[in-house]
């Protein structure tokens, strides 16, 4: 049978952050963590689907604990803001899910100048963990370790080369590989977490969710009209497997008392199945380049860890 939602542990007392909680995959993994007790803070941009995914929480949850509050992962300021107004409500969070993303969009920037898939998928989780990161210290307490999840893809495997000084794709930008770069970054920037953090009791883990049908592809379709959209679009509903599935690997990674840091959980069968620690390979499991794109993030967001931990 292998894990299932029924294997998550109580969570009650602990407070968990999703990011894109209003929908998908983070509405299917808020929806489990509040079943499970935890208090849930959902971090969204459109506020109205928000509050529609906590009505519906609370509504399948009897006695749900699920708060909103706006969070733009394209702006720094909108992030820092997030990351000021959550701590000051919760001083300890114990989990955080780095769950939301763009796919293929059109070529854009961020509200900082950044290339729209890289500063968003990326840069902005960059910024808001290490933001985030005094009260996920807090709750590194005894046997209690924070946990933070970051959610990449099968898409990492398009990021091409993966050029440290051109992963924005200036002059040359194609919506696939843009979106590879900014999922293996999520990839590789969970592994460097956890080395970087060893022993202060926070752990990073990488989550994917195989093929799943969520809105993801859909958006993607309607913004840009292409051929390749249009397959990607059709083979996820013909053989994607429900939310709720592709939410499990996120779900056992943050919660499975046996989890080990520092490592990926993916569907069994590649695309579909309960999640499983999956192997890392070639260049996406070298040390060096994980260091390098961590340095390359403190340079493009200005936040260094070193300054947060004092």
């Amino acid at each position: 049978m292998g894990w299932k939602a029924s294997d998550i542990p109580d969570l009650s007392g602990r407070v968990a952050v999703v990011t894109g909680g209003n929908g998908g995959l983070g509405l299917a993994t808020s929806r489990q963590l509040a079943a499970h007790g935890a208090r849930v803070v959902i971090g969204a941009r459109n506020l109205e689907k928000a509050e529609a995914a906590r009505g519906a929480i609370e509504s399948e949850v009897p006695g749900a604990s699920v708060e909103i509050r706006p969070l733009d992962l394209s702006s720094q300021a909108s992030v820092a803001g997030f990351a000021k107004e959550v701590q000051a409500a919760h001083p300890v969070i114990h989990l955080l899910f780095n769950n939301a993303g763009l796919m293929a969009v059109p070529e854009g920037r961020t509200a900082d100048g950044f290339e729209i898939q890289f500063g968003t998928n990326h840069l902005g989780h960059f910024a808001l963990t290490l933001q985030l990161l005094p009260a996920l210290l807090a709750a590194a307490t005894g046997d209690t370790e924070a946990r933070v999840v970051c959610t990449t893809s099968l898409g990492r495997v398009t990021a091409g080369k993966f050029d440290l000084a051109d992963l924005q794709l200036r002059g040359h930008y194609n919506p696939w590989t843009a979106y590879g770069i900014s999922k293996r970054a999520n990839l590789e920037f969970a592994l460097e977490l956890d080395r970087r953090l060893a022993g202060r009791g926070v752990r990073g883990f990488a989550a994917d969710p195989g093929f799943s049908k969520t809105d993801l592809q859909k958006t993607a379709r309607r913004s840009m009209k292409s051929l390749q959209h249009r397959f990607w679009d059709v083979l996820i509903r013909l053989t994607g497997q429900p939310a709720r599935m592709g939410a499990l690997p996120q779900l056992r990674a943050a919660t499975d008392p046996k989890a080990v840091g520092g490592r990926l959980y993916a569907p069994r069968w590649i695309t579909f199945g309960a999640p499983v620690v999956r192997g890392i390979r070639g260049r996406m499991a070298d040390s060096a380049e994980q260091a390098g794109l961590w340095e390359l993030s403190e340079r493009e967001t200005g936040i260094t860890l070193a300054s947060v931990l004092g």
